[in-house]
């Protein structure tokens, strides 16, 4: 990887802290900024803790990095519908500043965008990247917000700037209390003896990606070049939510499930098309999977 350093902004999330891992890895400098960092897991990662909506914050911990990967949001489609204000008032007029900030220093920036909620509801599956974007709740619409406006600062100012779509990622991190996670949601309660809760006929289809691949994926797309400025970061297969609670079956686990009534705001199938990521990036094999969530409830059962 070329560059010297880099920053991730929400580096003590779910996604960020595990691109901060993975970038370590490959023997990348790497300064984790968040207002707070719980589990300082990676001993060579720099930690800052400051306020993304502070200015001054904001300024000190771009010093001397020469990417910077944005994976901070207040805003979550559980409560987008009460927080859009915030989320149009303060996440995207931020956003905003740092693209600008970035564009003046000559910073390359990668934002961590959302692949289903930017889309919306389509009908050609999978979805690529040149399909027009129709977000159905201000989560997406945001997300997609964001990414406009960063598209302008780079085609501005000459600086390269991407949009990463992902998926659905669970796996060692995540907490559904936060307002998402779906597979997060059915491993924690089924260990916890409690019902899962299944909005419709349990027939949603979403595609799930592990979060190594997540982050291999974000941090591959830091080194790409070239003139595409938005990827899907996916695993390209769809999964229905039933098919994760057969998976906790399969590992001898009878969870419960509580069977409620559909919401119009659920899309009933979202799959991402990953080719071009897989093509500029290189071909992986995937977690997959079944593999990926029985490592996930094996994981968390240790850890309680």
């Amino acid at each position: 990887m070329s560059m010297r350093s880099v920053l991730v902004i929400g580096g003590a999330g779910f996604i960020g802290s595990a691109l901060c891992q993975e970038l370590t890895h490959r023997g990348i400098r790497v300064r984790s900024f968040d207002r707070a960092h719980r589990e300082k897991r990676a001993s060579n990662v720099e930690f800052v803790s400051g306020d993304f909506f502070k200015r001054e914050d904001l300024l000190d911990a771009l010093e001397g990095v020469d990417a910077v990967v944005h994976a901070l949001g207040i805003v979550n489609p559980g409560n987008s519908d009460r927080e859009f204000m915030r989320g149009y008032a303060g996440e995207f007029v931020q956003s905003a500043l740092l693209f600008d900030e970035c564009a003046r220093r000559g910073v390359s920036v990668l934002f961590v965008s959302s692949g289903g909620t930017v889309y919306g509801r389509q009908t050609a599956m999978p979805i690529s990247e040149t399909a027009l974007p129709s977000p159905i709740n201000h989560y997406g619409a945001l997300k997609l917000c964001i990414e406009t406006s960063m598209r302008a600062f780079a085609q501005r100012n000459g600086v390269r700037m991407v949009a990463a779509r992902v998926a659905n990622p669970y796996g060692p991190g995540q907490d559904y209390r936060k307002g998402v996670g779906f597979i997060d949601a059915c491993v924690r309660k089924t260990l916890a003896g409690e019902p899962i809760e299944i909005w419709g006929d349990g027939k949603i289809v979403r595609d799930y990606i592990h979060i190594d691949d997540v982050s291999r994926m974000l941090a591959d797309l830091l080194d790409v070049e070239g003139g595409e400025s938005v990827f899907n970061v996916s695993s390209g297969v769809g999964t229905s939510q039933l098919d994760v609670v057969g998976v906790l079956r399969e590992c001898g686990f009878c969870p419960r499930v509580r069977m409620l009534p559909s919401r119009s705001v659920d899309t009933s199938t979202v799959v991402l098309d990953n080719s071009r990521i897989m093509a500029a990036c290189g071909a992986r094999e995937l977690v997959g999977f079944r593999k990926g969530v029985k490592r996930y409830i094996a994981q968390m059962e240790l850890a309680l």
